[in-house]
This record gives structure tokens, C-alpha cells and sequence, in this order.
């Protein structure tokens, strides 16, 4: 083994790194992600080292930069496109769900379209508006995208490198209040796991709970709290979101008879729904109780004095447990 220990940043920074020295297509783009290395100093030293032609600072135009990426993977190229806070990804919106999405299928599978698009997302850093946004259901819903999220460093190095090779558009969801707070050792010659794939984070038997990005953090600390009261958690990362891999889930579910959806982004039709619609069908008759949701409220997000009371927390996420066991 041989591993480093590395923060979220870090870890992904390593891993844009070696796959652009694995494929010379792989081209980024994005506001100050060259001379500044990124807002959040994740394509820190790619510039130095791989020039201005394949680390590009950008116009503020996120359109303007998706469309552009659109053009570079036409022509072959890989390109990776940082948009710098998730509130600014809606003025590229129209290029992602109208061509990114499309054009594959547009085609009848003549043009491919492999382009990850970066998004830092969430909240709990204390910013202002539009920088603490959870878009995740919007682009998951649209036919033609892959959806992940990442939720430690391990998954950062590994499921960045992964999501560049793969031959479809993948959104890459990147927990911002996680970059520099979470560390972990990467074995940088592992073998990793398939890209799109759940995972178990936390064996349990008494309830599942289901968390993706920020959220696992939260569930995993939240299962640490109800261990201490006699409950066993079950913790399952999803990691990606299109396509969901429920197997994993619903596997949980059937043993535990229970189920907590814990997201970030507003409860309304968020990824919970779908979630708490499939385990409903497929494991109806283990279910002990309805399945429960925590997340977001349906306000617009607030501001940052105020987000701690908007974000799941512990606190949130335990009475969700404890509402589960009562039914």
C-alpha cells in the first residue's frame, strides 16, 4: 500500500493531476482555476505544470464555458470544467440539460460527449447567497447526465479519474464544507471500486440511513450518538445519484425494516422522494415504518448567520431515528 494522507482538496487535486498526465486530452477549464488554482485551491499547481492550453482561466460566462467544452469534446478532448460555486451553474444550465445531455442520444450514439463538470455544493461555509446551493435533483432528473457525489477523500481521488474516463457527461458533486476539514490515507495504487456504486459506511441493524455528499459526515456522526443509546445505524454513502445503485439499499432496508433519507437540498421532490417511492415498492412488506426524510426546508437557502438551522444536523437526524423506532 501506498498511502498519503490527504484532505478533499487535496485528494482531488491529486487526482485531476494524474489524469491529466494519463491523458494529454484532459483539458480544464474554469474562473481563477489557473494562476489562483481555484477558489477552493483544488487545480492548485496545474497550470505551473501543465501550461495555460490545458489549465484554462475562463471569462465569468458559465455558459459560455459549458458551450466551449461542448465544442473541446467533439473534437476529442476530455474537458473538465470548474463551476466555481453551485449558485452559478444555472446560467450554464440551458447548455448542460439542451446539449450535454443530448447530444449522444441527438446523434443515435454517433458524437460522444466525455465531459465532467466540477460543482462545489452545499452549504455550511457561512456564504452568501448562491453560494451554498444543492442542485443535485435537477440534473438528476434529466435523462442523458450521470450524477455523483463524493464524500471523502478516497472517493475524491479515485471517483474524479473515473468520472474523466468514463464516455458520458458526469456531474461531480463536491461537498465544499468538506475540502479541508476531512482527511483521510489514499492508497494511490489501489484498485478502486466501480464509479457507480453505493457503499456501505456504517454496518446496523436497527435502521438504514441513506446520505450522499455532506450528509454522510452528519449520518455517521449521528450513528456514532445512537450507538452510545443501544441503536445500531446502518450508514449507506449512495454516492451516485444517476443512476442510483439500490441494491445496496434495499438489502438494508429488508433487514432493518426501516428507512432515514438524509440530504442537504430541500425536501420537496428532492432525491428523498424518489428514494423513499422505490424502497416503498420494492420493500413493502419488510417496512416497519414509512420511510422518513431530513433535509433542507422548502425556503430558498437562508442566510449564513441562519444555516444551522436549515442544514440536517445531528440533532435532526437522531429524532428521525428515534421516529423510525417508535412507529
Amino acid at each position: 500500500m501506498t498511502g498519503t494522507k490527504m484532505t478533499l482538496a487535496k485528494a482531488l487535486n491529486a487526482g485531476l493531476r494524474r489524469a491529466m498526465e494519463d491523458d494529454d486530452k484532459v483539458v480544464l477549464m474554469g474562473e481563477d482555476i489557473g494562476r489562483l488554482g481555484g477558489v477552493f485551491r483544488i487545480t492548485d499547481g496545474l497550470q505551473k505544470d501543465f501550461g495555460e492550453a490545458r489549465v484554462v482561466d475562463t471569462p465569468l460566462a458559465e455558459s459560455g464555458i459549458v458551450g466551449t467544452a461542448v465544442g473541446l469534446a467533439l473534437r476529442g478532448y476530455r474537458p473538465v470544467v470548474e463551476i466555481q460555486f453551485d449558485g452559478f451553474v444555472y446560467p450554464a444550465y440551458d447548455q448542460i440539460v439542451s446539449q450535454v445531455a443530448k447530444l449522444h442520444y441527438r446523434s443515435g450514439g454517433r458524437v460522444a460527449m466525455p465531459m465532467v463538470i466540477r460543482i462545489p455544493f452545499g452549504g455550511g461555509i457561512g456564504a452568501v447567497e448562491h453560494h451554498s446551493e444543492s442542485p443535485e435533483a435537477q440534473f438528476a432528473h434529466t435523462p442523458g447526465l450521470k450524477v455523483v457525489a463524493c464524500a471523502d477523500p478516497v472517493d475524491a481521488y479515485w471517483m474524479i479519474q473515473q468520472a474523466i474516463s468514463h464516455p458520458d457527461p458526469v456531474i461531480f458533486l463536491e461537498p465544499k464544507r468538506l475540502y479541508h476539514s476531512t482527511k483521510a490515507e489514499v492508497d494511490v495504487d489501489a484498485t478502486p471500486g466501480p464509479l457507480f456504486a453505493s457503499r456501505v459506511a456504517r454496518s446496523g441493524s436497527d435502521v438504514t440511513v441513506l446520505a450522499y455528499g455532506p450528509t454522510v459526515k452528519t449520518a455517521l456522526t449521528a450513528a456514532e450518538a445512537a450507538a452510545g443509546e443501544g441503536k445500531s445505524v446502518e450508514v449507506i454513502d449512495l454516492r451516485t445519484l444517476s443512476p442510483l445503485d439500490m441494491a445496496p439499499v434495499y438489502e438494508s432496508v429488508r433487514r432493518t425494516g426501516r428507512a432515514v433519507v438524509v440530504h442537504e437540498a430541500h425536501v420537496n421532490l428532492g432525491l428523498g422522494a424518489e428514494l423513499a417511492a422505490r424502497i416503498t415498492e420494492q420493500c413493502f412488506h419488510s417496512l416497519e415504518a414509512p420511510v422518513l426524510r431530513v433535509g433542507g426546508f422548502d425556503t430558498p437557502y437562508p442566510p449564513a448567520r441562519a444555516e444551522e438551522y436549515f442544514l440536517p444536523d445531528l440533532d435532526r437526524v437522531l429524532d428521525a431515528v428515534d421516529r423510525s423506532l417508535a412507529w
